[in-house]
């Protein structure tokens, strides 16, 4: 997975690369395409590739979590 969301990013900004530096009819298409990869494709993958394996309630703030944070400050 890690290589796929790398795959993805390199592809995208060599879009957006070859969009700005080239000059023919298709630079802002590739600049928009390398865009929209990175925020409708790369940023879902890593996204879910990051928050795969944890637990949501361990970061909400919860009053047991609170109550941890406090206990936590309190011995520093």
């Amino acid at each position: 997975m890690k290589y796929i969301i790398l795959f993805f990013f390199l592809a995208a900004l060599g879009s957006i690369a070859a969009g700005y530096f080239l000059e023919n009819e298709w630079s802002q298409k590739l600049i928009g395409f390398g865009v929209a990869g990175l925020f409708f494709i790369v940023f879902p993958l890593f996204s879910y590739y990051r928050w795969k394996d944890k637990d949501v309630k361990d970061y909400m703030l919860t009053k047991e979590n609170l109550d941890k944070m406090r206990e936590r400050e309190k011995k520093s």
